[in-house]
């Protein structure tokens, strides 16, 4: 009887999700359109490898450690919309999307700190790649046998090859064309997932079964990993290149709703798992989540390896694009997006074939943190002059750029 009721629920949420992200009405909505960009960049950045990390090295707290990075992600956010908005005081000249866009009184350092973030987002794109790609091989070879290193390279290696050919040959446009198709797909999947946890979570409660899970991580080792995680929340920053396309009210609208639906959706996914899972009871993997899944529901590992491969691939397509255009803009046209693809490809195999995927995900994370410190820095600076800031706001700008700078330094990786 339980596994019917599982199997009901995520066939119903599944498709409930579907049919809404698919009504007209909502999908025509300015506000939900400029939504959707940064919602499935972050959704992407790690949904379905956070939750057996988190378990696994927090066991019940798992979901406080969640809610702790949702929170870093926001504050952080808060920065990047401050910036937007001080932009976005100056329509005309300034659209918000070019690496050296400014407001006219900004202090004299903002220019030199815009144009080092935008250089420290494109290396961060560079690894995300990596480490989106290496997601993707390890899924896909799931589809031929158990978890397998070797053969989840080699796919790795092909993905890559794909993306570069069709980079080089400018067939980048089909590929984009699927990243549309696959938000509604993802979102509808982790609906059918959290759905199923509800489930079994209330059977386990009913039962009697739901024992505390101690952490098998604590102290200074802790907070390192942590530091290594933050790219599992990244994703908000998009809105601040969306200038060509909304106005600065909108794109800060828009980053706060996808950081809301985002933190709901962690933290619920992250609490059903851990109150089901003890931290210590599984091999932890890239690709751990299918199997803890495969136990509770058997329409869920098929739907979770469509969601990694979809989610995975679309967000390389995405960030290979985001990288090859910044990097044209910061040389000012003498390397070209091309150049950029190639340099990117480089960085990619070479993290393919030495690190693992966890390690990657570090590297990515403080790319990321080191993107988010020097924003931090450019809002503190901004900040100073703003009396409409307050002093308030300046010290915590500060603290981020801080937090951020420690981050990019001191984050490790998590061990399989």
């Amino acid at each position: 009887m339980g596994e019917t009721l599982i199997e009901i629920a995520v066939i119903a949420a599944g498709l409930a999700t579907a049919a809404l992200l698919a009504w007209p009405r909502l999908r025509n909505m300015p506000l939900w359109r400029a939504t959707i960009t940064p919602l499935a960049s972050i959704i992407g950045s790690g949904f379905l490898i956070l939750g057996p990390i988190l378990v696994d090295s927090f066991g019940s707290y798992g979901v406080v450690a969640m809610a702790a990075l949702c929170l870093a992600g926001y504050a952080f956010g808060g920065a990047i919309r401050y910036n937007i908005s001080r932009i976005g005081q100056h329509p005309g000249e300034f659209d918000g999307d070019r690496e050296g866009d400014g407001a006219p009184d900004d202090p004299v350092a903002v220019a030199a700190f815009e144009k080092a973030s935008s250089w420290a987002l494109a290396f961060a794109y560079a690894i995300s790649v990596a480490y989106y790609l290496n997601l993707f091989g390890a899924f896909f070879a799931r589809i031929f046998s158990g978890p397998s290193d070797l053969l989840g390279r080699i796919i790795t290696t092909a993905a890559y090859a794909l993306i570069l050919g069709a980079g080089l040959l400018r067939g980048f446009a089909l590929l984009e064309r699927m990243e549309q198709l696959t938000v509604s797909l993802k979102l509808a999947i982790i609906a059918a997932l959290i759905a199923a946890l509800a489930v079994q979570g209330g059977i386990e409660a009913n039962r009697g079964t739901i024992e505390h899970s101690s952490p098998t991580t604590g102290g200074l080792g802790a907070l390192l990993m942590m530091f290594g995680l933050i790219v599992t929340v990244q994703g908000f920053e998009t809105s601040r290149y969306l200038g060509k396309h909304y106005d600065a009210g909108t794109r800060i609208r828009s980053m706060k709703l996808s950081q809301w639906i985002a933190s709901a959706i962690y933290v619920a996914y992250v609490a059903l798992l851990s109150l089901i899972f003890k931290a210590g009871s599984f091999p932890l993997t890239e690709t751990a989540i299918i199997d803890l899944m495969a136990g509770i529901s058997a329409l869920l590992g098929p739907l979770l390896i469509v969601a990694a491969l979809a989610a995975q691939f679309s967000a390389a397509v995405a960030d290979t694009n985001g990288s090859g255009g910044l990097v044209t803009e910061l040389t000012g046209g003498r390397l070209n997006a091309r150049h950029t693809y190639f340099a990117l490809a480089a960085i990619g195999l070479t993290l393919t074939w030495v690190a693992d995927v966890f390690q990657i995900v570090s590297y990515a994370s403080r790319a990321f943190a080191l993107y988010y410190a020097l924003q931090s820095a450019i809002a503190f600076l901004r900040a100073r002059r703003d009396p409409e800031a307050g002093l308030a706001h300046g010290l915590l700008y500060a603290a981020l750029a801080l937090l951020g700078l420690a981050a990019a330094i001191f984050g490790t990786s998590v061990e399989g």
